[in-house]
């Protein structure tokens, strides 16, 4: 048994399950689990935060629908920068506003020579375009080539689920 699953009680798996498809939307979402579960509100803040601090939970963030939200085209654009400053370019594409993740990845050579990953969504692809043309501006000659590859489908996206 790892160290982490050691931290995790009947309470916790309980909290989980009530919590995996996401938090209730009403103005207290903590106090409708701490409800449903016979449980006190800051027990169930507690538990989540001693969670999230030991990696049980990874992290406790709202999911938006791009497309409910009136943004149709989504475009994953790949760079090609230095490694040694992946990090630095990495935080600085992942604080714009019109991100919704950047990673790094490791590349392929020869056949895939990008290593900075960052997900651009617009109402069309010319305002995808424009965005990635942005950060190509802020890199600057760090930008050492770079592509948009198109979404053409939603996939749905979820972690490990617990059972009841």
């Amino acid at each position: 048994m790892s160290e982490s699953s050691d931290l995790l009680d009947e309470t916790d798996r309980r909290i989980i399950v009530a919590t995996q498809g996401g938090l209730p939307l009403v103005a207290e979402p903590y106090g409708a689990v701490a409800d449903e579960l016979g449980l006190d509100v800051d027990d169930v803040m507690a538990r989540m935060q001693r969670m999230l601090d030991g990696g049980l939970i990874r992290r406790i963030g709202a999911v938006p629908n791009h497309y409910a939200l009136g943004y149709r085209a989504n475009g994953m654009s790949v760079w090609d920068v230095p490694d040694e400053d992946i990090s630095e370019i990495g935080k600085m594409v992942g604080d714009l506003d019109f991100v919704s993740h950047c990673y790094h990845r490791p590349r392929h050579l020869p056949y895939w020579s990008y290593n900075l990953f960052a997900m651009v969504h617009g109402r069309d692809r010319d305002e995808v375009s424009d965005k990635v043309e942005r950060i190509a501006k802020l890199m600057g000659i760090k930008d050492r080539r770079h592509e948009i590859l198109y979404s053409h489908r939603i996939l749905k996206k979820t972690g490990l689920r617990f059972t009841a």
